[in-house]
């Protein structure tokens, strides 16, 4: 049975808006928020100009589903590892194995939000540092449990640096395959948390 003429234009539609948040991630990431015109981003997905318009209302608007979005996804992923291993020390592995999915596969949203996260709405901003702080939190019950330091605090801390360390794939120089990218920092990330605890 085939799709009605209202759900196929429903997918079209909803395929031309990832097409859009696609081109926008590379352009604006190569570019800088202030370097993409939303025309730009429209012309990069195969998207008429006016077109444009019936997804985004403006440039912000897609920088917002950018950050806010990969923010509550990330939010997400993280308490759902929280929830389903009842091991702490799975559920650490699996929390550095998430963030390392997102370092390797969106490494332009890295960059994006470190340089441009400035130029969004202030409630836009809001979110997104509410639900990364959410998402930290979750590090921090976590490692709090896996390789507890005795001092929430100091897991927030810790927490906070791991993070970091991930997040900074996209700057590391050279052309090592993305395995083996994975397995160094996997075991800098948990070899730091371990030696953290005992040093």
């Amino acid at each position: 049975m085939s799709d009605s003429p209202a759900t196929a234009r429903q997918q079209l539609k909803a395929d031309r808006r990832e097409a859009l948040l696609g081109a926008a991630k590379l352009l604006i990431a190569q570019h800088g928020y202030a370097g993409v015109r939303l025309n730009d981003i429209g012309g990069a997905a195969g998207v008429s100009g006016p077109a444009v318009y019936r997804h985004f209302a403006s440039k912000n608007a897609v920088l917002a589903e950018l950050l806010v979005g990969i923010s509550h996804r990330l939010l997400e992923g993280g308490r759902r590892i929280q929830q389903e291993n009842e091991s702490a020390q799975d559920a650490l592995r699996a929390l550095v194995s998430w963030q390392l999915e997102f370092a390797l596969t969106e490494p332009e949203l890295i960059l994006i939000f470190d340089r441009d996260r400035f130029q969004l709405e202030p409630g836009d901003l809001r979110e997104v540092r509410k639900s990364q702080r959410a998402y930290v939190e979750v590090w921090v019950d976590v490692i709090g449990r896996a390789v507890p330091s005795g001092r929430e605090d100091d897991d927030r801390t810790r927490a906070h640096a791991v993070i970091g360390l991930i997040n900074s794939t996209p700057r590391i120089p050279g052309q090592l395959p993305a395995a083996d990218v994975r397995r160094i920092l996997t075991e800098m990330a948990l070899g730091s948390l371990i030696r953290s605890r005992t040093g």
